[in-house]
């Protein structure tokens, strides 16, 4: 089911761009942020017509409109069928219509009980990305309203307040998150997210721990790939030797397939230049967006060698590159705070 939600919002594409692109590639089966492919969304941070704050009402009430005809159809599956009721429940509350907006959620929980607050933490945080995180924030309180401490409802609002580089109250949030009863699925999320708020805030050592601990059930180089590279990124700011314990962890397994490329350059087996061409060219990296990680890693290599102009070059190409609702650009941001 790894391409559930981009089978729903195929339908939607003539007025959906690029945040709900990045929610098709979310994992349908554990709903983990971090399984995701690296970045899958395009440079700038634009969340479409959804997004955007400077679109007119009128093409805002079109959107709506549109999502209206789309929930009518009685084919909708109740999974695509929650998806939608989401995305309109978000949409509802930037026109200031919460009443609906809350209407929207509920119906949600009725339509798919055991997974709809997954759905909406999928969701969120992509279309808050244009610049209406108000929205956003509010559409998740709601949320909260219905299923108090649920975990993933707070991973979405801590990912919304990294937007707006608030990581304090984002690490509160997923403090909370882990402090109460969890799966393995929301706990490894929940790592994860609270690993980029440890890192943003300078918590390097903490933000190892919680990236080392979000390996746990990660039984392939693929899913473990990506938190991996950032308890690499955290070790080297660190002052740890980063370097072997990636190549402890990936021993001899096959890195030819995005973000592999990433992996054998830290490990020094692949030149910064070829990094860059296979970032380029590489299908699976230009859908991925692959010019934003490989920029940004590019960088921390510049860090643990002690280049910091070439570091500083590096993470302003990130910033440029990656868009305000990737985990690369708060990083990218927050470093070049420091250096």
């Amino acid at each position: 089911m790894r391409w559930a939600i981009g089978k729903a919002i195929g339908a939607f594409a003539a007025l959906v761009t690029a945040s709900t692109e990045a929610v098709a590639q979310r994992n349908a089966n554990d709903w983990d942020p971090s399984a995701r492919e690296f970045d899958q969304r395009p440079a700038g941070g634009g969340s479409g017509l959804f997004g955007s704050p400077g679109v007119p009402s009128n093409a805002r009430n079109d959107t709506l409109d549109a999502l209206d005809k789309i929930l009518s159809s009685s084919k909708l599956s109740a999974f695509d069928r929650s998806l939608y009721l989401g995305i309109r429940a978000y949409q509802l509350s930037r026109l200031g219509r919460e009443a609906d907006s809350r209407k929207d959620i509920d119906e949600m929980g009725k339509v798919l009980p055991k997974g709809w607050q997954m759905v909406l933490s999928s969701t969120v945080p992509e279309l808050a990305g244009g610049g209406d995180r108000a929205a956003a924030l509010r559409t998740l309180d709601h949320a909260l309203l219905r299923k108090p401490g649920d975990p993933w409802l707070a991973i979405a609002q801590a990912q919304v307040y990294m937007q707006i580089a608030d990581f304090q109250r984002a690490l509160a949030l997923l403090d909370g998150a882990l402090a109460g009863p969890t799966t393995e699925a929301d706990r490894r999320a929940a790592l994860f997210v609270r690993g980029h708020a440890n890192f943003d805030l300078g918590r390097y050592a903490e933000a190892v721990d919680d990236f080392d601990a979000s390996l746990e059930g990660r039984t392939t180089a693929k899913a473990r790939l990506s938190p991996l590279l950032w308890r690499y990124a955290a070790q080297v700011r660190a002052r740890r030797d980063a370097r072997a314990g990636l190549a402890r962890d990936l021993g001899k397994e096959d890195l030819g397939e995005w973000p592999g490329p990433i992996a054998r350059f830290l490990l020094g087996r692949l030149p910064a230049g070829e990094l860059e061409v296979a970032a380029e060219t590489d299908d699976a990296a230009k859908r991925a967006n692959g010019k934003c990680p490989s920029a940004f890693f590019m960088g921390i290599d510049a860090i643990r060698r002690g280049d910091k102009q070439r570091a500083r070059e590096q993470l302003q190409l990130a910033q440029a590159r990656c868009p305000t609702v990737s985990e690369f650009n708060w990083a990218a941001a927050s470093e070049l705070k420091r250096l």
